[in-house]
């Protein structure tokens, strides 16, 4: 990010929250992960040495590799290190370049929202119904594709609105 000296007011004040919303997704992501990891150390000691296997770790991983997968996307958005196919991009000059970052961009964001909206609709829909073994809604299967959907929508407009106040640094993972 930028020096907070340099920023104005505004743009520090996004950027603030923004890194701080990255952080909190961060901090959940590597609790998940952790949990996510424990839970199957005691699913293979359940299943060998208690010789009763906790079915209900099965279900639940799949819900924390959901939060993992897309909320840890939203992040790779926010710190520009998600993955991406920069050779053309870095092989034009400056402005065509720039053309492509907010192209770039643009396809982000509707990228995010769509996976925010349609994310919502499917939690909505499926939130009547209860996964089985650990009974709760179904729904929380899909609710962190509309987070992330809508964490990505977030990330990728700071980015546009530091791309076109002059203030934006990424740079390219091969450069």
């Amino acid at each position: 990010m930028s020096e907070p000296s340099r920023l104005p007011t505004f743009l520090h004040r996004m950027a603030t929250t923004l890194d701080t919303i990255a952080m909190v997704c961060r901090t959940i992501t590597g609790v998940a992960l952790v949990a996510l990891t424990v839970m199957f150390g005691w699913l293979v000691y359940g299943r060998y040495v208690l010789n009763a296997t906790p079915t209900w770790v099965e279900q639940v991983a799949l819900l924390l590799v959901m939060l993992i997968a897309f909320i840890g996307a939203a992040v790779g958005v926010h710190e520009n290190t998600h993955l991406s196919v920069v050779l053309l991009r870095t092989s034009v000059n400056r402005r065509l370049r720039t053309v492509f970052v907010v192209l770039t961009d643009l396809i982000m964001a509707g990228f995010g929202g769509m996976m925010m909206w349609y994310g919502t609709q499917l939690t909505i829909f499926k939130w009547g119904s209860q996964i089985p073994l650990i009974q709760v809604p179904e729904g929380l299967r899909s609710l962190p594709l509309a987070i992330g959907g809508g964490l990505i929508l977030l990330f990728t407009l700071g980015h546009l609105i530091r791309l076109f106040t002059g203030f934006d640094e990424r740079t390219d993972s091969i450069e």
